[in-house]
């Protein structure tokens, strides 16, 4: 973990979590209005995400981890690069950071505050797709940190921007931002109701996928127990 206090460190998933939910509502919103087609606005919604991901984890990253996503600080947790404490207050500013981003976005585009999200999102497709993308991002952070530490804001940035496109749920992949996403009744909402089949998809995703990256990047020598010659 880098050398900052903890204040700091949630400081910044905080505002880094709020920056990016500002990005993907505010994106959508613009995306929308001037598109008036839901292909070339999700193509704007796209790039500006994607592209936003590669500034604040690699502006965020040497403070915090530039988690922004309760699914992330679940998987470091669980391979003990984070305490239970510090990653439930992790948790806990990642949710009100992307509440405080959906806020930016609707004042910036004379919206109102909060609106509850209409959009129906849900479904064995949807729920599976949400697992998918989860899934693909821990794969894409552990071994990226593992070959590519310096390339990791890029990898992340272009992986969520294909995965907008290859899963039919179009990539949340991260419960904080899902939660921020049912209060904005605009492009990219998601009704309440359905959220508890996202974020429970997404978290079982990033599990399956620490273990599998897990399994897949054990060195072979580390593994295997050493065996003794025996000379006669």
């Amino acid at each position: 973990m880098p050398a900052f206090d903890l204040q700091r460190r949630l400081a910044a998933e905080a505002l880094g979590t709020a920056l990016l939910v500002a990005t993907v509502v505010g994106s959508g919103i613009m995306a929308e209005e001037l598109a008036k087609n839901a292909a070339l606005a999700l193509l704007g919604n796209t790039i500006s995400t994607g592209a936003i991901l590669v500034v604040l984890i690699a502006v965020f990253g040497p403070i915090s981890g530039a988690h922004f996503n309760p699914a992330v600080t679940l998987v470091f947790r669980l391979r003990g690069e984070l305490s239970t404490s510090d990653a439930l207050m992790y948790i806990i500013v990642q949710i009100i950071g992307g509440i405080v981003g959906t806020m930016i976005a609707h004042l910036m585009f004379g919206l109102p505050l909060l609106n509850e999200a209409m959009k129906i999102r849900t479904g064995g497709a949807q729920w599976f797709a949400e697992a998918v993308a989860s899934f693909g991002l821990i794969v894409t952070i552990l071994a990226g940190l593992r070959f590519e530490r310096g390339s990791v804001p890029w990898l992340v940035g272009l992986y969520i921007t294909a995965a907008y496109w290859f899963t039919a749920s179009t990539s949340f992949a991260n419960p904080a931002v899902a939660v921020a996403r049912s209060l904005t009744n605009t492009f990219s909402g998601i009704r309440p109701r359905d959220l508890p089949g996202f974020v429970t998809a997404e978290f079982c995703g990033a599990i399956i996928g620490m273990v599998v990256i897990g399994w897949l990047l054990r060195e072979v020598n580390a593994a295997a127990p050493i065996r003794k010659e025996v000379q006669l």
